[in-house]
């Protein structure tokens, strides 16, 4: 277990990397016998920086949900991330050229709570229940943390990922806003352009079987933490897309047919 003082460093040197926009290194490397609960410890370090630097929280992202992701980071499980108020963009939005380090793109379906939701014990059906309206969403991901060490090669791991936010760094709403009784969410899919060229297309299947099982899973762990999902807050339920890279002068646009577009430009 990393102790108190190697937690705070490694929240602030993620803090730093973000300001400055200067990728800092991987602290897998640094600790090797780092945990996932470590992981955690320095996201939560993190985010408690950014709340007394007066930014809010809006919600929750989920990421690793699907099979492709866990194999090749050879885990079985997903990870979680925290949204805050200067991450959400409207739907058509220009993203600023020096906001992000290397921005990705991935397609998701946004949860908007009407209710709270406490686990342990959370389902499927506990999700819908709580569930105000899902709506198509683009999350804009960055890497604070290397992706790979130049000197020794080698790449980031799950502990790196879960302390840089889950990679969090944007969200963009659009489409419509649908009841989550009427639609089939694993049917609910995604054609995703970079520049008017098709780049990578998926189904809401592939986020867990079911887009709300990943909801469930996170408040069952956030009460591991004495946490909840609260009311009126924003869950990313995952990706079901391989991450698109966002380049400078690139156009990405989500399709979801019937459910609406929703889209973004880098400046």
């Amino acid at each position: 277990m990393l102790d108190k003082n190697q937690i705070e460093s490694a929240a602030t040197a993620l803090d730093i990397a973000e300001r400055e926009r200067v990728q800092t290194g991987l602290l897998s490397l640094q600790h090797p016998d780092m945990t996932m609960d470590d992981a955690y410890a320095v996201q939560a370090a993190w985010v408690k920086k950014k709340i007394a630097a007066g930014r809010r929280v809006i919600g929750w992202k989920i990421g690793l949900t699907s099979k492709a992701m866990q194999y090749a980071l050879n885990i079985d499980i997903p990870d979680s991330g925290v949204l805050f108020d200067d991450m959400l963009f409207e739907d058509g939005a220009r993203i600023p050229g020096n906001r992000f380090i290397q921005p990705r793109i991935e397609a998701e379906i946004a949860f908007v709570m009407k209710a709270p939701l406490s686990g342990p014990n959370v389902t499927v059906f506990d999700v819908l229940n709580a569930t105000d309206y899902v709506t198509p969403a683009l999350e804009i991901l960055d890497t604070r943390i290397l992706r790979v060490d130049p000197e020794t090669k080698k790449a980031r791991t799950i502990v790196d990922t879960i302390s840089d936010n889950a990679a969090n760094a944007g969200i963009v709403l659009g489409g419509r806003q649908m009841r989550p009784d009427a639609i089939d969410m694993r049917w609910m899919g995604a054609i995703v352009s970079r520049n008017a060229e098709v780049e990578e297309t998926g189904l809401g299947a592939g986020v867990l079987n079911h887009p709300a099982r990943g909801i469930a899973w996170l408040a069952n762990r956030l009460a591991l933490y004495g946490d909840r999902i609260e009311a009126g807050q924003i869950v990313l339920a995952g990706s079901f897309i391989r991450p698109v890279e966002a380049r400078h002068g690139d156009t990405i646009v989500a399709d979801f047919g019937p459910s609406g577009t929703v889209s973004c430009f880098f400046e």
